[in-house]
């Protein structure tokens, strides 16, 4: 069998964690079969049996369009581009909605089965509008048509199948949960100190950690918001780069400033660090905070997890099945608006229940310890790639 992935990330060019996914389950899956990567990008890899192209993202026709719609643009362009090398996969696997129009079109030129992975849903992230105007219009149709069209759904938690099956027009039985994975040799705890020496981390102090990228959907400004109600003798590291927007990176760089004015331990490393470097940032860690306001799985939490960080993070979407309260973790309760924006009803609550969450923790370090075995021991028993590689694997086959 033959397997065809459409990625906007595949590595060296990664920036979220659909782009981890990607990259991982090709890995494993092509101790099992023949995988293809189409990817927006300048790869040229054969290994085994993985072979991975890119195809690049800038078109020079559309350098005069619109800032706000030249990336959507930009996007079908790609996705245009990786269909015309001929496809003899069995299947054509698509990831996240930049590579949907690519799967639409090879189902439709080629007669190969379409499976959809949602590792977000653009209906429940409203605040891309901001990022893209009306191309956020393009991307929900976009995305809807291949959901729709599918010819199975993988959702990468339970409550994402929930979400799948109330936005979209899909026949439930389409639809399988299939969870993110890890890859439990690398994520694991390390006593090398070299990237906290690096950025001025004080190893003598406790420290609570945030990695990802700055966008609504990650929440880090109600974790900056949160700063101030956290004790004072804890370090912030905020390993966080890749904004969404102009926009959001100037509201993120003004609050980390004023917080900064009133405490001297907050360090805003603002760029995308390697897996090695991060790796240490979790092993170091005395918690892992994840305060997304929307969040289908969150992979970052189990990669702290496996790195024995326990976590404090919002009780929303996926990770209210990663990570298990009072076991592994602290779930902050997170009321939110009923319309878009979807933010939270009351933000200066929610930073300060975030707060409490991660001075419980701070506090009480038989608590912690605990946490960290039990954190390791849930990865290990259900987030192992090689299970979710043969998960996916049966569902190719089912479709032949």
């Amino acid at each position: 069998m033959k397997t065809l992935f459409y990625t906007r990330e595949f590595p060296p060019y990664v920036y979220g964690g659909a782009g981890v996914h990607v990259e991982y389950l090709a890995d494993e899956l092509s101790k099992l079969m023949d995988v293809e990567v189409r990817s927006f990008g300048d790869q040229d890899v054969k290994h085994g049996n993985l072979s991975v192209k890119g195809f690049p993202f800038d078109n020079p026709a559309l350098s005069h369009a619109d800032d706000k719609l030249k990336s959507v643009f930009q996007t079908l362009s790609t996705c245009i581009q990786m269909n015309a090398d001929p496809v003899d996969a069995d299947v054509v696997h698509c990831h996240t909605w930049y590579a949907q129009f690519a799967g639409i079109l090879t189902k439709l030129c080629y007669g190969t089965p379409l499976v959809i992975t949602t590792h977000s849903l653009e209906p429940l992230r409203p605040w891309k509008r901001e990022q893209l105007g009306r191309g956020y219009d393009a991307s929900s149709w976009v995305e809807k048509t291949a959901i729709e069209m599918a010819d199975a759904v993988i959702a990468v938690s339970e409550e994402t199948k929930v979400d799948v099956l109330k936005h979209f027009n899909v026949d439930p039985t389409k639809v399988s949960v299939i969870y993110n994975g890890i890859n439990l040799q690398q994520y694991n705890i390390t006593d090398k100190t070299d990237t906290l020496d690096a950025y001025g981390i004080d190893k003598n102090k406790p420290y609570v950690l945030f990695v990802g990228r700055i966008t609504r959907q990650k929440g880090i400004i109600h974790l900056v918001n949160a700063i101030k109600y956290i004790d004072p003798d804890t370090q912030i590291v905020l390993c966080a780069g890749a904004p969404d927007t102009k926009e959001i990176a100037k509201e993120m760089e003004d609050s980390v400033n004023e917080v900064k004015k009133t405490r001297n331990n907050v360090i805003w490393i603002d760029k995308m660090l390697e897996k090695e470097q991060v790796i240490q940032l979790y092993s170091h860690a005395d918690v892992f905070c994840c305060p997304s306001i929307y969040e289908p799985f969150g992979i970052i939490n189990i990669e702290a997890m496996a790195c024995k960080t326990p976590v404090v993070a919002s009780a929303v979407g996926g990770i209210k099945e990663v990570v298990v309260p009072n076991e592994t973790g602290i779930l902050v309760p997170l009321e939110q608006q009923k319309e878009a924006p979807f933010e939270p009803v009351d933000p200066d609550t929610f930073s300060q229940d975030l707060a409490a969450g991660i001075n419980r923790l701070i506090r009480d370090k038989d608590l912690r310890d605990t946490m960290a075995e039990n954190s390791r021991k849930r990865v290990e028993d259900y987030f192992d790639w090689v299970a979710i590689a043969k998960q996916t694997a049966d569902l190719y086959k089912s479709l032949l």
